[in-house]
């Protein structure tokens, strides 16, 4: 076979198995869609958040991405709603940080098994 055709058999094979898998990277309307999803999220923590608060969500969002998701959806849900008052300053973001973090907290847990060990220095040779 010559390159080209073998190229074109490796394309189009691909194509069937991204299809098959469902990736989205193949679906430029998926792609759209979120894109515009993303676009829209931003226009609206822009107008919630002051600068110093943007900042603070950016960073979070590199360390913790999924806490700044459910911080940025608890916001975005806030400002639909018209529970905001004018744009949310750092220290607000702080407190709804606590919050969350609060909500989420997961509890752990440690229990001790002691086994009894039998040790041969305590046990009566008579």
């Amino acid at each position: 076979m010559a390159d080209e055709e073998l190229e074109a058999l490796r394309q189009r094979r691909l194509g069937e198995i991204r299809a098959e898998h469902g990736d989205p990277s193949t679906d430029p309307s998926q792609q759209e869609a979120k894109q515009r999803e993303a676009e829209i999220r931003n226009t609206i923590l822009a107008q919630v958040l002051d600068q110093a608060a943007r900042a603070r969500l950016s960073n979070l969002a590199l360390v913790k991405p999924d806490k700044a998701k459910a911080v940025e959806n608890y916001l975005i849900q806030m400002a639909r709603f018209g529970q905001l008052a004018g744009k949310v300053s750092e220290q607000g973001l702080i407190e709804i940080l606590e919050k969350v973090s609060q909500q989420t907290e997961k509890k752990t847990t440690v229990k001790f098994n002691r086994r009894k060990v039998l040790d041969s220095d305590e046990e009566d040779d008579y």
